[in-house]
């Protein structure tokens, strides 16, 4: 691995030193658009108004809703074992760009979709999200194998700012498109939607050109040697009953493991329940999706901030810092009454979000073996996708027992107390010291 930098230069600072770096970085700002375009803003409203025409309603939201967990018990049940094959047989960059394809194939295919194609419309929704979260792991993946020690935090958070401006710019791009169709030639706003779609497929492809490019494959526990179909048949299940053994051993990185999955659960829950509390107290659809906008923004320096902010209190204190934020976030929500209101809490979320959850990467990469690094951020990322099933069903709950989506957002601070509490037992030195001596072992064995 190459060493820390020891210059000062701006990119030094930001933890984008070498290309190697800079390119895996870039990934992050060309999946983000999918992020924002077809899973947070434009997509869904696109289905509700067009796609699902002639459903009721609540059929309409019933079926979305179940394909997302469609997708993301797919990606749960596929990712540990293809994670495995991956470490294994030194392919993790070719299962990231079979994933890619899969979610920007999907993506331009939205091109046609029209009223009513709701069976189209979801079917490619599922692919393509199984395509952006299967690839994710094996992109998180390849972080401790290019940065040093001292790096993972800059690094990881360069990767999330670059994502928030990835993902805001083109959002911005595609909202103008569909509010100001007359203004680029487009006929109506249905052609500028599907146009917006499309424009995510391409932005995907272009920009993760730089990280096959200048990320370098890892090594393979099976070296120079081509694995037989029989090895690659049997390899992954035993690799992950061997890991399944071995979780007490990573207790440190466990323990992480758990604290995210709580505090991200709350993040989680008030991403998606945002726009469905502001609208429930009359806040209009504009400033709901200009509050999105904003979060993206505000979020690319404070990627960074975070990243230095580690270097200097510590990669723990400053997660706490931002749940202690969230906390804060939580109680004003309960108060809020304006769209002056929520702008300000728009603000406060773009602050911490892209910093708490990149820092939670950099400490989990820093804790596991990096021979197995697919097979742990598989694990990393099936409990990143169901840390948002506890939350919003603790937030209907309190809505059903209060008869108030107030006490609901107030509710969601217990996730931040939790996962709080859960993070003080975590031994970073410790967890680190465990990995490297499982990283030396494992080299003797091959040797």
């Amino acid at each position: 691995m190459t060493p820390a930098p020891t210059s000062g230069s701006l990119l030094d600072r930001v933890g984008l030193s070498r290309p190697e770096l800079r390119a895996w970085a870039m990934y992050d700002w060309a999946n983000s658009a999918f992020m924002t375009t077809i899973i947070a803003a434009v997509f869904p409203i696109y289905f509700g108004q067009v796609a699902s025409r002639g459903l009721a309603p609540e059929v309409a939201a019933f079926r979305f809703s179940l394909a997302t967990t469609i997708a993301l018990l797919i990606v749960a049940l596929l990712s540990p074992i293809l994670g495995a094959l991956a470490d294994y047989a030194g392919i993790k960059k070719r299962f990231l760009l079979m994933f890619q394809s899969i979610g920007v194939g999907a993506t331009a295919l939205m091109w046609f979709i029209g009223e009513g194609d709701w069976s189209l419309a979801l079917s490619l929704f599922v692919l393509a999200n199984i395509g952006v979260s299967a690839a994710f792991t094996f992109y998180d993946s390849l972080l401790p194998h290019i940065a040093a020690p001292g790096e993972l935090d800059r690094v990881s958070t360069a990767g999330y700012a670059l994502g928030y401006l990835g993902g805001g710019l083109l959002l911005v791009v595609n909202m103008l498109w569909i509010t100001k169709p007359q203004w680029f030639g487009l006929s109506d706003a249905g052609v500028a939607t599907r146009l917006s779609f499309l424009s995510v497929a391409v932005w995907w492809a272009v920009f993760s050109i730089p990280l096959f490019r200048r990320v370098p494959e890892p090594p393979s526990e099976k070296g120079t040697a081509t694995p037989t179909a029989g090895e690659l048949l049997r390899v992954p299940f035993r690799r992950l009953g061997h890991t399944f053994h071995e979780l007490a051993r990573f207790r440190q990185a466990l323990l992480m493991l758990l604290a995210f999955l709580v505090y991200n659960d709350g993040i989680n829950t008030i991403i998606r329940m945002a726009s469905l509390y502001g609208s429930q107290i009359g806040i209009a659809d504009q400033h709901l999706i200009l509050a999105l906008v904003i979060v993206q923004f505000v979020g690319v320096p404070f990627a960074f901030l975070f990243g230095r902010a580690a270097s200097w209190i510590g990669a723990k204190r400053s997660i706490f810092v931002a749940l202690g934020v969230y906390m804060l976030i939580s109680v004003l929500g309960y108060y809020m009454t304006s769209a002056a209101h929520f702008y300000l809490l728009a603000l406060l979320v773009g602050t911490v979000q892209g910093g708490s959850q990149a820092l939670s990467r950099s400490v989990f990469a820093s804790m596991i073996p990096r021979d197995r690094s697919s097979e742990f951020f598989a694990f990393f990322g099936v409990f990143e996708k169901f840390a948002g099933i506890l939350g919003p069903l603790l937030f209907a709950a309190a809505i059903g027992a209060t008869g108030s989506s107030r006490s609901a957002i107030l509710s969601v601070i217990a996730f931040f107390v939790v996962g709080a509490l859960l993070l003080t037992f975590v031994d970073i030195d410790k967890g680190q010291r465990i990995a490297r001596e499982a990283e030396a072992e494992a080299a003797a064995h091959r040797g």
